[in-house]
């Protein structure tokens, strides 16, 4: 997986810090070495992450996109065959591993990579496999936020039960049979 040090910065100033860089360099030229360079920098994935299920559809080349979670928090590993889409995703780590599911959702990636301007910078297809990442990391972010609301869901079914007296067990009992 991808370094495991929980961000301290917001989404928005590890956005501003990006688009600082960004300005940093001239032209896009530069630009987009910048992004092949952030590419570079990713852990190796596992082997045993390179599915078809982690593979991103609608991108140029090859991408995968493993996800973990560890408390609240998810954590994204990925790697691709092409420099530039293995820098893209680079960055969207940068930018998302590490967050909670609440402050992925929340966040507008499509202004945060327009601010970037990195789409425009992109032939079509690459912008199309930008926003077919994006839209994998959004994915695991909304089960995220599902699996909370489940647990959440649980726990008032158990502070219910007991202020009404119904033990545990007979609770268990109920839901199993709900869910069957």
């Amino acid at each position: 997986m991808t370094d495991r040090a929980t961000p301290t910065d917001t989404l928005d100033q590890t956005l501003a810090d990006l688009a600082e860089d960004f300005d940093l360099l001239g032209d896009w030229e530069q630009r987009i070495e910048y992004v092949i360079e952030l590419g570079k920098g990713l852990a190796p994935l596992d082997a045993a992450d390179r599915t078809e299920a982690n593979k991103v559809p609608g991108c140029a080349a090859q991408v995968w996109l493993a996800v973990s979670r560890d408390g609240d928090r998810l954590w994204f590993a990925a790697d691709s065959d092409s420099a530039l889409s293995k820098g893209n995703i680079a960055l969207l780590l940068k930018l998302y591993s590490g967050r909670t599911p609440q402050e992925i959702v929340a966040f507008d990636a499509r202004a945060a990579l327009d601010r970037l301007g990195l789409p425009s910078a992109l032939t079509r297809q690459r912008a199309n496999g930008l926003n077919s990442m994006v839209g994998r990391i959004r994915e695991a972010a909304t089960a995220g936020l599902a699996t909370i609301d489940s647990r959440r869901s649980i726990g008032r079914m158990f502070q219910v039960a007991h202020d009404f007296g119904v033990g545990a067990a007979r609770l268990g009992d109920l839901i199993a049979s709900r869910m069957s």
